[in-house]
């Protein structure tokens, strides 16, 4: 049976809740309702969150951010209102939503909002550096 938009966020357990651990989510076509004019809307939204007691199950994510498709809403709206219900379905320790949306008139509009659970201090950041470049020739 074909899968049709839902407004219904789904969770599952952290596996790791003892850990601070970063996941990373990225949904290149997200798209809504200009408010104003009805034209289609498109957007990039970037998500990054650290998972206390639950996480985001991905599917029901791609069918919640389908349910928008049809729906009027200004950029600064639709963002902060996505992160509060992802917000109230996961209640994370941190989460961050940026929304880059694409190119209407000729503006660019990026908007970012994000959600710290009160008291949460994370942990300082380890930094590596980065693995040059490989490529399949050694010589």
């Amino acid at each position: 049976m074909p899968s049709a938009p839902s407004t219904r966020l789904e969770t599952f357990p952290n596996p790791a809740p003892e850990r601070n651990y970063v996941v990373h989510i990225e949904a290149p076509e997200f798209t809504c309702l200009c408010p104003l004019t009805g034209q289609p809307d498109f957007a990039t939204l970037t998500l990054d969150y650290i998972p206390d007691r639950a996480n985001l199950e991905l599917k029901a994510l791609k069918l919640y951010l389908w349910s928008f498709r049809d729906q009027g809403a200004f950029h600064e709206a639709v963002t902060n209102r996505i992160l509060d219900e992802m917000v109230k379905a996961t209640k994370p320790r941190f989460m961050r939503l940026t929304a880059r949306w694409y190119v209407r008139g000729g503006i660019f509009t990026t908007v970012v909002a994000e959600h710290r659970k009160r008291g949460f201090k994370p942990e300082a950041r380890v930094d590596l550096g980065a693995f040059p470049a490989e490529s399949a020739m050694r010589g």
